[in-house]
C-alpha cells in the first residue's frame, strides 16, 4: 500500500483528482466555477497520466453543456466509464440528458459545483438553486461539505453509482468549497481501485449498445406502455439509500473517514437542531461544539445523501429528544410551500409519523430558513441567531439569515460581535487588486505551510466576476489542527494592504485584532507615511496598538524586473513580520517555491525573483507610531455630494465593501438598475497615467480611439471657454476644417485611467527633440492627480461639439462624440472595450443591447457600478443580458418588438393623421433616418406629435404616446465573444443571421474563452495553448467570416483597430446602416494570450501582416449595384507568422513544453495562412483595394 500525503489544494482539484482516475471519457465544457476541473483533467491527459485501469482518459471540449451531456450520455451507452463537470445553467442544460440518462439506469457521476441561477441577475457564486432544479430528473444527489469531503465522495459516488445503477450528481458549493485551499489527506490509487468493483465495471460495460450484441433503447412508447415502464425503476431507487452507505462504510474500512447519509454532530439529548448540506455545516459544526461546551443542548443534522431522501435514515440520525428544528436551505423558490430540502424534510417526519415510525418525545417544531444565496457570508454567528430562534416557543418560519429584510421581514437579527474562532489560529487578511498577484502569492503561501510543515493552512478568497482591476480579500488562516472554519475572517492578527489607493477607500483595520500587524504597500516611506494616513487610520492603528510596515513594493519590484507584479514581494513581507513561520526557513521555502513556479520560465526569471526577495528585506520597514493622531484630513466620502440620490445611498455602500448591510427595501425587485454610475467609482488604480504635449501632437485622435476605458478623450470647442480653465489646463489651436480656429484639448480622467499605456504606444506623433517622448506620455500619477482631478472636471463642462458640422464621419471625428460607454471594469488594456466605447459614439443614443454572458456582460453590468451612461438629453444604450447561449436570440426578440411596435405606431400615426395634421403624419411616416440629422429631425417631430396627441381624447391617441418613440430609429446590437459566436451559441447567430432582420452582431474575438479563464474555443487557432488544449490546438481557427459571407446577405467585416483603424470605424458605420443583418468579428487581444497589453495594437498589427487576420468588409449593396461585394482591406502576408505568434505566451508555451509538436504546428499553421488568403483572393476577385487609409 502506497502511503498517503497531506496535500494543500482546492476543491475542485480534489475532486477531479478523483473523477478523472475513475473515467475513460471526460467530455467538458466551460463555466464558472467548475472549469477549473476540467482543467485539471486536460492537463493530466496531455501529460499522459493513466487512469486506474493504466490508460490515459479521452478528454473533449464540447460547443456547450447540453453537448457535453449529450457526448456524456452516448459514451455511457457505448461502454464507457464517463463524467463531466459543471455548474447553474450548465446544469440545467444538461437536464434533458439527465432525465435519458437516469432513465436508463446508466452509472455515471457529474460533478457539480453548487452555483447561483440567473434570475433578476447572474451570478456566478455559489448556492443550491441548480441542484434543486435539478432535484426531479431521477439522478442521486450527494453533497460534500468541504474539500476533504470533496475529494472523498467523489469515490464513494462513483463506486455507488456503479453499484446502484442510479446516476449521481456530486455537488459541493460553488467558491465556497471550490475554490478554498485547505489541507486533505489525499487517496492514492491503490485506495480507488480498492473501492471500484471491476465486476461492477464489466457489468456496465456489458449493457452497452454494441453490433456485437445488438439492443435497442430509446423507443418512443405509448399509454399503454409508458406508465408501467416507469415504475419498474422503483427497486433500484429503493435500495439505493442502503447501497451509498454500504460506499461509506467500505470506504472508512479502506481509508478510515467514516461518513453517513445523515450525520448528527452535538449534545446527544439536544432539544435544538439545525439541518443542512453543502459548506455552511462547517460553520454549523463549529458553533455547535461552542455552544454544546457551554452546556446548550444543541445540534446539527448534516445531509449528504440528498436524492433519493431517506427519511428513515434521517430519523434514526435525529436525538429522539429534539423539540424544534430549522433545515436551512441555500436557495429561495418563489411561490412554493417552502424550499426543497425544508419539504423534503416535513414530508419525511409527516409520512413517517403517519405510520409510527419516529421515536421522538414529542413531535419537534420544523421550520425552514434561507441562506447564503449566492455564497452570501453564513458565520457563526448566524447559527447562534438560528438557535435563539428555536429555542422560541413559535419560532419564525420561513425566515431568512445574513440579510436585513425590510420589506415582508423575514429575516432574523443576528449580533455580529459574536465570534469563537480559537486563538491558536494565525487569521491574516490580505486587500490586493486582480491581476496584482495577490491571491496567486497567497495560495503559494498557504501550499509553503501546508505541505511543508506540520500547520494545516486554509484560503478563501473574495473577489468579483472581473478578470482584474477589482479588489480581492484573501482570507487566510494557520493553526496546528484541521481548520473547518467555512466563513470569512472576522479577527484578523495580520492585515496587508497591497494597494495605497485603498487607503481612501476602506475599512481596512476593523477586522485587526488588538496588537496585531498592518502591513502596507506604499509610495512613502518609514518617516513620511503617517502624515498621508487619514485619521480614522491613525485613530485604529493607535486604538488598537497596531505594529505598522511599510514597503514601497511598486519600486522594489521596478528596481528588480518584476515590472508591476509585487505578488512575491509582498509574501515575502508577511513571512518576514509575521512569524507563522521562522524568517529564515520561510525565505528559503519562498524561493523553493520560486524555482518550482518559475523554473520552466528560465533562470533568469527564477533569478529576478530571489532578487527582489532579498531587496524586500532590505526596503521593509517598521513605523515607530507616534503617541496621538496628527492627521489633518478625514478619509474622503465614497462617492462626492452631487452624486444621486441613489448612487449615494446604495452604490456608495456597494463600493465600500458594505454591501452585506443594505437591506431588502434599498433594491428593485425586477433587477433593473440605473446606468451612468462608473463615473461615480473613481477607482484611482494606476500608477502612471498619460500626459498630453500639445506641441508635439498632429490632432489625429488614436489615441482617444483605443482607450479602452474612455478615460482619454479630446474636444474642440470655442477658445473663449478656456478663460474659466483651472491653471495648467492645456489646449492647442484645433487643425481641422470643420472646427478652424476652435480650441482643441486632450484630456486624461486621473481617477478612472488604468496606467494602461494602449495610447501611448499607438501615437504616431514623435518629440523631434527627444524622440523618446511622443504627444502623449506616461508619468507618475501621484503628483499629477489633484490638478488632474480639477481639468478633467472642467474639460467635462465644455460643450459637446455640434455633430452637423462634421462633413464626414471619419476616425478622427467620430473620436469628438461622447462616449456613452465609460469607466468599465475591463482590465487594463482591454481589447474588446474600445469597439463597445466606438460603437456607443457611434449610434449609442439609439441602442438596444442584447449581451451574451462572457467578459463583455461582466464588464457591461456587474455591480457595483454600470459603464453604459447618458448624453445631455438623457439618451443612452438600453442593455441587457439573458444568457450565455441565446444572446442570438436574445436580440433578434428585440429586433421584432421594435418593429412591432414601430409598425403598430406608424399605423395609429395614419389612423389619427386627421387630428394631428396631414403633414406631421406625412412627415412621420416618410421620414428619411438614415443618417443623425433625419433622426434628430424626426425625435423633434415626436415631441410635436406629443403635444398634438394632448388635444386628442381617445384610446388610439393614448396607445400612440406609449408608442411614439419607436417613430424614431433604434439600433439592435447583439455582443458577444468568441466562445457564443462560434461555440455555445452558433446555432442561434446562424439563425439570427439566417432571419434577414436589421441586427448589428459585434463578435469580440479574444480567440478564447477569457471570462471563464481562458478556455479554447472554436476560434482558438492551431497551435496555441489553451486551458483545454494544454499540448495545443491541433485544428485551425473556424472561419466565422466565411460562414456569414455564404448566405450573400448578411453584411460582414474582420476589423483589427491596431492595424485598421479607419477600416474599423467605416465597418461600424457600414454595418449599422445595412437594413439587414451584420457581423462583426473584432480582433480583440486579451491577457490570457500572455504578454504585455500596452503592445496589444502592435501585434494586432502583426495579426494583419502575418496573415493570420484578414481583414474584408463584405456588403450585399455592392453586389446590387453590380460590384464586388467582398472587399480585402489587408494585403498579402507580409512577415512569417512565427514573428506575430512567438511574443505570446500561449504559442511560447508549447515551443518550450513540446518543440517538436510545436514545429509541426506552425509549419501547418503557415501552410493554412497561405490558403486562407488564396481562397479570399479568389472571391474577391478584385484583391485589395486599400481601403484602410483614412479619407
Amino acid at each position: 500500500m502506497v502511503a498517503r500525503q497531506m496535500r494543500t489544494l482546492d476543491g475542485n482539484e480534489a475532486a477531479a483528482y478523483v473523477a478523472y482516475r475513475t473515467s475513460e471519457v471526460i467530455a467538458i465544457y466551460p463555466i464558472t466555477p467548475s472549469s477549473p476541473m476540467g482543467e485539471h483533467a486536460d492537463a493530466w491527459s496531455a501529460l499522459g497520466v493513466n487512469n486506474i485501469w493504466g490508460t490515459v482518459p479521452q478528454v473533449t471540449e464540447m460547443q456547450s453543456e447540453a453537448g457535453a451531456a449529450g457526448a456524456l450520455h452516448g459514451s455511457l451507452q457505448s461502454g464507457a466509464l464517463s463524467t463531466t463537470f459543471t455548474a447553474s445553467q450548465g446544469l440545467l442544460l444538461m437536464i434533458p440528458n439527465m432525465y435519458k440518462i437516469a432513465g436508463e439506469l446508466t452509472p455515471a457521476v457529474i460533478h457539480v459545483t453548487a452555483r447561483s441561477l440567473a434570475t433578476h441577475a447572474l451570478s456566478i457564486f455559489g448556492d443550491h438553486s441548480d441542484i434543486y432544479a435539478a432535484r426531479q430528473t431521477g439522478f442521486g444527489f450527494l453533497a460534500s461539505n468541504s474539500v476533504q469531503e470533496a475529494h472523498d465522495m467523489a469515490l464513494i459516488t462513483q463506486a455507488a453509482t456503479l453499484k446502484s445503477r442510479i446516476p449521481f450528481v456530486h455537488f459541493f458549493d460553488g467558491f465556497r468549497t471550490s475554490h478554498e485551499v485547505n489541507k486533505i489527506e489525499m487517496i492514492n490509487e491503490d485506495d480507488i481501485r480498492a473501492l471500484i468493483d471491476d465486476e461492477l465495471v464489466k457489468a456496465h460495460r456489458d449493457r452497452a449498445l454494441s453490433p456485437d450484441h445488438p439492443i435497442l433503447r430509446g423507443t418512443a412508447q405509448n399509454p399503454d406502455a409508458f406508465f408501467q415502464a416507469r415504475e419498474a425503476i422503483n427497486p433500484f431507487y429503493d435500495a439505493c439509500p442502503e447501497i451509498v452507505q454500504a460506499a461509506m462504510d467500505a470506504f472508512a474500512k479502506q481509508i478510515g473517514r467514516q461518513y453517513h447519509l445523515f450525520e448528527y454532530v452535538g449534545d446527544p439529548a439536544a432539544e435544538k437542531v439545525i439541518i443542512l448540506m453543502g459548506s455552511g455545516v462547517g460553520a454549523v459544526e463549529e458553533t455547535v461544539r461552542y455552544l454544546t461546551a457551554k452546556g446548550e443542548k444543541v445540534g446539527l443534522l448534516k445531509v449528504r445523501l440528498f436524492r433519493p431522501f431517506s427519511a428513515k435514515h434521517m430519523i434514526q440520525a435525529l436525538p429522539k429528544s429534539v423539540r424544534s428544528i430549522a433545515v436551512l436551505d441555500r436557495t429561495k423558490e418563489p411561490g412554493g410551500v417552502g424550499e426543497p430540502l425544508y419539504m423534503d424534510v416535513v414530508t419525511g417526519l409527516a409520512e413517517s409519523r403517519g405510520q409510527g415510525r419516529t421515536h421522538f418525545e414529542v413531535d419537534p417544531i420544523v421550520v425552514g430558513g434561507r441562506y447564503g444565496l449566492s455564497s452570501k457570508e453564513f458565520n457563526p454567528a448566524m447559527v447562534k441567531a438560528v438557535f435563539d430562534e428555536l429555542g422560541k416557543e413559535i419560532p419564525k418560519n420561513h425566515f431568512t439569515i445574513g440579510i436585513h429584510d425590510d420589506v415582508t421581514q423575514t429575516s432574523l437579527p443576528f449580533d455580529p460581535e459574536f465570534d469563537i474562532e480559537p486563538d491558536n489560529v494565525v487569521r491574516a487578511v490580505f486587500y490586493g487588486l486582480g491581476a496584482d498577484g495577490t491571491v496567486g502569492a497567497n495560495k503559494n503561501s498557504i501550499k509553503i505551510i501546508g505541505e511543508d510543515t506540520d500547520n494545516f493552512a486554509q484560503g478563501y478568497f473574495v473577489y468579483d466576476s472581473k478578470k482584474s482591476g477589482a479588489i480581492t480579500i484573501s482570507h487566510l488562516r494557520f493553526g496546528p489542527k484541521p481548520i473547518e472554519s467555512t466563513y470569512l475572517i472576522s479577527r484578523a492578527n495580520f492585515v496587508a494592504c497591497h494597494q495605497w489607493s485603498f487607503i481612501d477607500k476602506y475599512e481596512m483595520l476593523e477586522n485587526a485584532v488588538p496588537g496585531g500587524v498592518f502591513l502596507i504597500n506604499s509610495p512613502f516611506g518609514p518617516d513620511e507615511v503617517w502624515d498621508e494616513l487619514p485619521r480614522e487610520m491613525q485613530e485604529q492603528l493607535l486604538a488598537k496598538k497596531l505594529k505598522l510596515f511599510v514597503i514601497d513594493a511598486y519600486k522594489v519590484a521596478k528596481e528588480t524586473g518584476m515590472g508591476v507584479r509585487i505578488n512575491t514581494i509582498m509574501q515575502t513581507c508577511f513571512f518576514a513580520i509575521s512569524g507563522v513561520l521562522p524568517r529564515e526557513d520561510a525565505i528559503a521555502q519562498i524561493k523553493t517555491a520560486i524555482k518550482k513556479t518559475y523554473g520552466k520560465k528560465g533562470e533568469e526569471i527564477v533569478r529576478m525573483n530571489f532578487n527582489a526577495v532579498d531587496q524586500t528585506l532590505a526596503n521593509m520597514y517598521e513605523v515607530e507610531l507616534p503617541s496621538a493622531v496628527t492627521a489633518q484630513r478625514g478619509r474622503p466620502p465614497i462617492v462626492p455630494e452631487q452624486a444621486p440620490d441613489f448612487v449615494q445611498k446604495v452604490t456608495a455602500v456597494m463600493l465600500a465593501g458594505k454591501g452585506d448591510l443594505l437591506p431588502v427595501s434599498a433594491f428593485l425587485p425586477d433587477g433593473t438598475w440605473p446606468t451612468a454610475t462608473t463615473k461615480w467609482e473613481k477607482r484611482n488604480v494606476a500608477l502612471e497615467i498619460p500626459v498630453w504635449d500639445p506641441e508635439v501632437c498632429i490632432q489625429c485622435n488614436k489615441c482617444i480611439l483605443v482607450c479602452p476605458h474612455a478615460a482619454i478623450r479630446s474636444k474642440v470647442y470655442h477658445p473663449e471657454e478656456t478663460e474659466k480653465a483651472p491653471a495648467g489646463f492645456k489646449h492647442a489651436t484645433f487643425k481641422g476644417a470643420e472646427f478652424r480656429g476652435d480650441a482643441y484639448t486632450i484630456q486624461v480622467a486621473p481617477e478612472d485611467c488604468t496606467g494602461c499605456g494602449v495610447c501611448v504606444a499607438v501615437c504616431p506623433s514623435k518629440n523631434k527633440a527627444n524622440p523618446k517622448l511622443k504627444a502623449i506620455n506616461m508619468a507618475p500619477q501621484l503628483p499629477l492627480l489633484e490638478a488632474e482631478r480639477k481639468n478633467y472636471d472642467f474639460f467635462l463642462d465644455l460643450p459637446e461639439p455640434d455633430r452637423s458640422k462634421f462633413q464626414k464621419m471619419t476616425l478622427k471625428n467620430s473620436q469628438f462624440l461622447l462616449p456613452l460607454f465609460e469607466y468599465s471594469g475591463a482590465c487594463a488594456g482591454c481589447g474588446e472595450t474600445p469597439y463597445i466605447k466606438l460603437m456607443s459614439q457611434l449610434f449609442g443614443d439609439r441602442a438596444l443591447i442584447a449581451n451574451a454572458t462572457g467578459c463583455s456582460s461582466i464588464y457591461g453590468g456587474n455591480l457595483p457600478t454600470t459603464p453604459y451612461c447618458v448624453d445631455a438629453k438623457g439618451r443612452g444604450p438600453s442593455w441587457s443580458n439573458s444568457l450565455f447561449e441565446d444572446a442570438a436570440e436574445f436580440g433578434l426578440g428585440m429586433r421584432l418588438a421594435v418593429d412591432k411596435e414601430t409598425e403598430f405606431a406608424l399605423e395609429l400615426v395614419k389612423a389619427l393623421a386627421p387630428q394631428i395634421g396631414d403633414t406631421l403624419a406625412r412627415d412621420l411616416l416618410t421620414a428619411d433616418q438614415t443618417t443623425q440629422e433625419g433622426i434628430d429631425a424626426q425625435r423633434d417631430r415626436i415631441v410635436q406629435l406629443r403635444e398634438a396627441l394632448r388635444t386628442v381624447d381617445s384610446k388610439q391617441a393614448r396607445m400612440l404616446e406609449t408608442l411614439a418613440d419607436y417613430l424614431a430609429k433604434k439600433s439592435v446590437w447583439i455582443f458577444g465573444g468568441d466562445g457564443w459566436a462560434y461555440d455555445i451559441g452558433y446555432g442561434g447567430l446562424d439563425h439570427v443571421m439566417a432571419s434577414g432582420r436589421d441586427v448589428n452582431i459585434l463578435v469580440m474575438d479574444t480567440e478564447v474563452y477569457s471570462n471563464t479563464g481562458g478556455q479554447q474555443s472554436k476560434a482558438t487557432p492551431m497551435g496555441a495553448v489553451a486551458k483545454f488544449a494544454a499540448s495545443g490546438k491541433p485544428m485551425a481557427k473556424k472561419d466565422l467570416a466565411l460562414r456569414a459571407i455564404a448566405y450573400g446577405s448578411v453584411y460582414t467585416a474582420r476589423v483589427a483597430m491596431g492595424a485598421g483603424d479607419a477600416q474599423t470605424v467605416k465597418a461600424f458605420i457600414e454595418a449599422e446602416s445595412y437594413p439587414g443583418p451584420s457581423l462583426i468579428i473584432a480582433y480583440s487581444h486579451c491577457i490570457a494570450h500572455g504578454y504585455n497589453l500596452t503592445q496589444g495594437p502592435a501585434q494586432q498589427k502583426l495579426a494583419v501582416q502575418s496573415g493570420h487576420w484578414v481583414m474584408l468588409r463584405y456588403d450585399p449593396r455592392l453586389a446590387e449595384k453590380g460590384e464586388e461585394p467582398l472587399q480585402l482591406d489587408s494585403k498579402a502576408p507580409s512577415v512569417p507568422l512565427e514573428d506575430y505568434i512567438y511574443n505570446e505566451t500561449r504559442y511560447r508555451m508549447l515551443l518550450k513544453s513540446n518543440p517538436e509538436r510545436a514545429k509541426s504546428l506552425l509549419e501547418q499553421a503557415q501552410q493554412n495562412v497561405h490558403s486562407q488568403w488564396a481562397l479570399y483572393q479568389r472571391l474577391a476577385k478584385a484583391g485589395a483595394n486599400g481601403a484602410n487609409e483614412e479619407e
